[in-house]
This record gives structure tokens, sequence and C-alpha cells, in this order.
């Protein structure tokens, strides 16, 4: 099993075996066993539940494979790699408010060939293969073309300590005047995901870590957008964009002014 599409079809399977496990086990407040960068960035104890089993699950049948995860940091070696997030979302999934994901990325030699994205509120699993689109329910997804900024729905998130907090707001209110409005669901994973399905019509954040941006981010460049930083950077934590071309540059001119990769 050393092809992309095999490599997104057990994505797919763990992922929803993992999204079935968090909501069998999910009560109405999990306890909070961490606390991880700031008070308000949470981890629980399902949150490592889930990568535990993702990484027994992908350890079964690919045992030499690498994996980064969110939780467990990387382990392993080799060409091919996986990239976890057992729960995007964290404190969507605590609230129960039903935006959080699972996802899980495959890098062969440093490139992402598959990506799954498991929306587990929304019964949805978004998934992709490199040069063969991305998909959700049979059908394949278009990203929204042609949509000038001012008519452009913009999702986007904020990070967790206050000093980043304060930046974001300040980009924000340069942003908001220019937009059609703003999208803000919690899981960086589910917007890119939404941007490949046109429920909006881009998206950007300061803070995103990898794993919570490979698999979906796939699955937008699949559906057609762009996906990448500020000035001609991949994305990164400092800045990842997401959008159809056209709306992309549009968005990117508009924010790299801004310098929104600061911090204070």
């Amino acid at each position: 099993m050393d092809d992309a599409m095999s490599f997104g079809r057990l994505a797919e399977e763990i992922a929803r075996e993992a999204g079935d496990m968090l909501l069998a086990k999910r009560p109405a407040r999990p306890e909070v066993v961490v606390t991880k960068s700031s008070p308000t960035d949470i981890v629980t104890a399902l949150d490592q539940a889930s990568e535990d089993l993702i990484r027994a699950r992908i350890r079964a049948v690919r045992p030499d494979d690498a994996i980064l995860g969110e939780e467990g940091g990387s382990t392993g070696g080799g060409r091919v790699r996986w990239i976890v997030d057992p729960i995007d979302g964290t404190v969507n999934f605590l609230y129960g408010v039903p935006e959080w994901a699972v996802s899980i990325a495959v890098e062969v030699d440093g490139e992402v060939v598959a990506g799954v994205v498991n929306v587990v509120p929304r019964g949805e699993v978004f998934t992709a293969v490199k040069d063969e689109g991305a998909w959700l329910a049979g059908e394949r997804l278009r990203c929204n073309a042609g949509v000038p900024l001012d008519r452009a729905l913009i999702a986007t998130g904020f990070g967790y300590e206050s000093r980043r907090r304060q930046v974001q707001a300040e980009v924000l209110a340069h942003v908001l005047p220019r937009v059609r409005d703003i999208r803000r669901g919690g899981s960086a994973a589910s917007d890119l995901c939404s941007v490949a399905a046109g429920r909006v019509d881009g998206y950007y954040e300061r803070g995103p870590q990898y794993w919570d941006y490979a698999a979906g981010g796939l699955i937008a460049a699949e559906a057609g957008a762009r996906v990448g930083g500020l000035g001609g950077k991949p994305s990164n934590p400092g800045l990842t964009l997401c959008a159809a071309p056209g709306l992309f540059e549009e968005l990117h001119d508009l924010l790299a002014p801004l310098d929104p990769e600061r911090d204070g």
C-alpha cells in the first residue's frame, strides 16, 4: 500500500473511527486535563485518546511510517509521514459547538498526497488525493470562483494569547469593511473545507499549525483554491491564506500591509 489512493482510504477509515469514538465517549463537559499555551488553550482527555487511537491504527498497518501529531509530537522516520490533528476545534468540542474535526494528512517525500477532514458533528467527511480532486459524500467539490473582494464571505480565526488577539482584532477592523462579511467557526481544518465546498469564499488566519491545515489545505487546493502564505511563501503558522485565484491575490494584498504576522 504505497499509492496515494490507498493512503487516502486508510486515512478516511481511521478518521471515521476516531470520530465515532469521540461522539460515543464525549460527556456533556469533557474533563480538562492539561492547559497548553494559555488558560484558554484546552486539551481534553479525549483529545489524547483520539490521537492514541489514530497512532495505533496507523502503526498496525504502517509500522515504519513517521507520525506528526498535535499531542504526541513527531515519531518514526521514512518517506511517508502522517500528519494528525485528533480534534481540531477543541474548545468547540468542549462546549458542544458542532464545528470540530478529526484531520489526517499523508505526506510522501515531504509532499501531502492525501487528506481527510471528518467534521464529526455534521457527519461530513471531506477527502482529497493529489491530482484526483476533493470530494464530499460522492460529489466533487469546487471552490467559488470569480468573487471580488467586496463580495467575498471570509472565514478567519483567532489565537489564544491576548497580545496576538489584539493584533488580530486590529487586522480584522481593516478587513471587515472591505469584504461582504466575516465568519469565525473555530476549526481551521473545517474552514478550509468550507472554502473547498463554496460555503465561504476565502479564509485567512494567523497561528494555525501544520496539523491544522495539512489535510484541509490539500482539500481546498484540489477544489481549485490557492493556498499559501504572504509574499509567495507556503502556508505557515505566520499566516495561512486560502481562496480562488484572483480573490487570493486581493485578500493577500489587503492583508500584507497590515503586518498580520506580528504579535504585538
